[in-house]
């Protein structure tokens, strides 16, 4: 990397749905280094091998769902602040407040328009520094 570009912020998006990581990749890679995890397992060794500014988490995934997994890293203090959000098909205030409980930052409901998703990520992480 030359030394006049700032490392990107680094995001990870789980969910079991390829075309959903296809869209959340696309829609963000221009600005975000961009993470994918297939289940909750492996996004949970994705975020202790890697510095992680923001988590994209669906709901329905089979084995543990979003909601636990949001859970559970609440749960590590070291991720007590972390922007947590849910991007999912559901869209019950049921779900919506379940996922509030469980420690999300964010909802999205999908489909997500890439506009909209970028919108929450500049919301809630600061522009890194220009250096040139």
């Amino acid at each position: 990397m030359s030394p006049c570009v700032a490392p990107k912020q680094t995001v990870l998006s789980v969910d079991d749905s390829l075309i959903s990581q296809q869209l959340i990749k696309r829609a963000l890679d221009n600005r975000y280094r961009v993470l994918l995890a297939d289940n909750a397992v492996d996004a949970l060794t994705v975020i202790s091998q890697e510095s992680i500014e923001v988590l994209l988490l669906d709901i329905s995934m089979p084995g543990i769902d979003g909601f636990e997994l949001c859970r559970t890293v609440r749960n590590l203090p070291r991720f007590k602040h972390l922007p947590i959000v849910m991007v999912t098909s559901r869209d019950t205030e049921a779900d919506r407040q379940e996922a509030r409980m469980a420690g999300a930052s964010g909802y999205l409901t999908k489909p997500c328009e890439p506009e909209r998703l970028k919108a929450v990520m500049g919301r809630l992480l600061s522009p890194l520094p220009e250096t040139n």
